[in-house]
């Protein structure tokens, strides 16, 4: 049976490889649908990856954040009370806070001010994951030392290599003099295109108009063994007399993280506008495929009614149209996969946006990328259908 298997011939193929040239532009226009599709689901990755990266660098087993909050680009304060309060529940261990706003920096060269991500923490419990920050928190105790994102966008200024040369860089920060005592990594995202990290007191200098008791973020670590989930349903209860109108929400920093996620995939039209571009790619490719399967179809129409005068039947001829869309997909798909992992390097290197390649990804482009040229087949079926095998005759 397998010998008799690999003794057929590969119509399919061999239809494909007679016009070369219409094959070379199919797998050009199959490429161009698939990165079309692979640009937008990365530049959307990108974009919720890049928002909630610094979420997930907190330091804590549950988050304490105003219920109003939708985004770090306009964060919302609550009463530090509420914090300390926490502290009296069995199985919390300790509680810090984090303040957040937008400042001015100014690049030193071109003298130009831009919006950076300000986070004030206490230098004795930071809060934070970074182990740049762990490492240099004693540097912060001072006022006006800061730590500066070195994965930020260029703008700011060349501070990573200045700092790492002459361990120093000072510069204005909201019109203030500050001065650079450590990098660290987090990045670039829509909402900010960098982060500095304060403490508490160089913030509410930097910051005079901000109330002190009042947090953006707090921070609460518990006990070993302690039960997460029974612990935040008590909190939720306790710290909120009234729960129609809460004081504060608990979470834990992933449950903050969603919520960032969801304000930039609902909240805005970012989302709509990528998935969007998606569909387009997938509809570009579906006409692509169907015009040259229609095209090779209606150019071998006798050929086909011979065949059906021979006794193959419909069902055998839509397994050789759907086996070309197949081998279209494949062919259009690989080049497509390997020119995005270069224009995903190109993006990171013009935006800073965390944007590469992930398997899930590539596994769903290539499902798309079956589907949209299986559909071509069966809808260029109905061509074949009309081999008139009496039309030969």
């Amino acid at each position: 049976m397998q010998n008799k298997l690999f003794r057929k011939t590969p119509l399919a193929w061999r239809q494909l490889m007679k016009e070369k040239t219409r094959l070379a532009i199919a797998v050009a226009g199959i490429s161009f649908a698939d990165m079309l599709m692979f640009i937008q689901m990365g530049f959307e990755s990108a974009l919720f990856d890049a928002a909630i990266q610094p979420h997930r660098n907190l330091q804590a087993d549950l988050v304490l954040i105003n219920p109003q909050f939708e985004t770090l680009f306009s964060v919302k304060s609550f009463s530090r009370e509420r914090l300390y309060q926490a502290l009296s529940y069995d199985g919390v261990d300790s509680v810090s806070y984090v303040y957040i706003g937008t400042g001015q920096w100014r690049n030193p060269e071109t003298r130009i001010d831009r919006s950076i991500l300000v986070w004030g923490v206490d230098p004795h419990q930071p809060g934070l994951k970074f182990p740049e920050v762990q490492k240099n928190k004693d540097e912060l105790k001072a006022l006006h030392q800061v730590m500066f994102d070195q994965a930020g966008r260029p703008e700011y200024g060349a501070v990573g290599n200045i700092f790492k040369k002459t361990g120093n860089f000072q510069t204005e920060l909201n019109s203030k003099a500050v001065s650079v005592k450590g990098v660290f990594s987090n990045g670039a995202s829509f909402a900010a295109d960098g982060n500095v990290i304060t403490s508490d007191s160089t913030f509410l200098e930097l910051f005079p108009n901000r109330k002190p008791d009042q947090i953006e973020v707090g921070l609460i670590n518990l006990k070993p063994g302690a039960d997460i989930e029974k612990l935040k349903t008590q909190l939720r209860m306790g710290l909120n007399p009234d729960q129609n109108n809460p004081f504060v929400e608990v979470g834990t920093p992933e449950d903050f993280a969603q919520k960032e996620k969801a304000y930039w995939a609902n909240g805005t039209g970012i989302g709509f506008i990528f998935s969007l571009g998606v569909g387009v790619g997938f509809i570009v490719g579906i006409v692509i495929v169907y015009q040259i399967l229609y095209s090779d179809v209606s150019e071998h129409l006798p050929e086909y009614a011979t065949l059906k005068a021979m006794g193959y039947t419909d069902t055998y001829l839509l397994g050789v149209l759907i086996q070309e869309a197949l081998l279209l997909a494949v062919l259009g798909y690989l080049p497509a996969f390997f020119l995005s992992f270069g224009l995903y390097k190109l993006t990171f290197a013009a935006t800073m946006l965390p944007i590469f390649m992930k398997v899930d990804r590539a596994i769903t482009v290539f499902i798309l990328t079956v589907i949209m040229c299986s559909v071509s087949g069966a809808i260029a079926m109905k061509k074949l259908r009309s081999a008139d095998p009496a039309d030969i005759f």
